[in-house]
């Protein structure tokens, strides 16, 4: 008989404003989004850390075992599996029925592109206000430096910072004609 683990790793890409780093984090039953958005704990740890510069996002800067970070700080989380995100009532905030929003999310140096989870009709003030959860799912993902267009990532789910977001854009709402 397998043993059931309550903690395991998995694999993450995270951007910050200065540096992209690449490893992997503890998480319990909970997932990803359950360690993002615990409001007890301001800090978390990367292990098997890779890091490297924003302006060279592909040039291995530096290496550590262990690194630690603040929440406040991040601005990007990459998963490379959607089930790595947790329970789906924690990514969804709820048990409710949700529909798709396909959005473009700018912050700092990086835009994303993706589909917002929602129920019922979107509501930005809601998604950037409410509750207590800092760390937003993005499905079926791609972010692009803005100052750096070669820094590109693809993930079937990413986490952006709601605080750390300068605008949100609903691509049906994106026109065609440049005026």
């Amino acid at each position: 008989m397998q043993q059931s683990h309550t903690h395991h790793f998995i694999p993450v890409d995270i951007l910050t404003v200065s540096y992209r780093v690449v490893g992997k984090m503890m998480v319990s039953n909970t997932g990803i989004i359950g360690l993002l958005n615990n409001p007890n704990s301001s800090f978390m740890e990367i292990h098997d850390a890779r890091l490297a510069r924003i302006h060279m996002p592909t040039k291995l800067a530096d290496h550590f075992e262990v690194i630690r970070l603040t929440k406040t700080h991040l601005l990007i989380v990459s998963l490379n599996r959607r089930e790595d995100i947790g329970p789906q009532a924690l990514a969804r905030a709820g048990y409710a029925t949700t529909n798709q929003y396909e959005a473009l999310v700018t912050m700092q140096n990086y835009e994303a592109e993706g589909s917002l989870e929602w129920q019922g009709r979107f509501d930005f003030r809601v998604l950037m206000a409410e509750g207590t959860r800092d760390f937003v799912p993005l499905y079926n993902a791609k972010v692009t430096g803005v100052l750096i267009p070669t820094l590109k990532i693809q993930s079937p789910v990413m986490l952006f910072n709601r605080q750390q977001v300068d605008l949100l854009g609903l691509l049906n709402q994106r026109k065609d004609d440049k005026e």
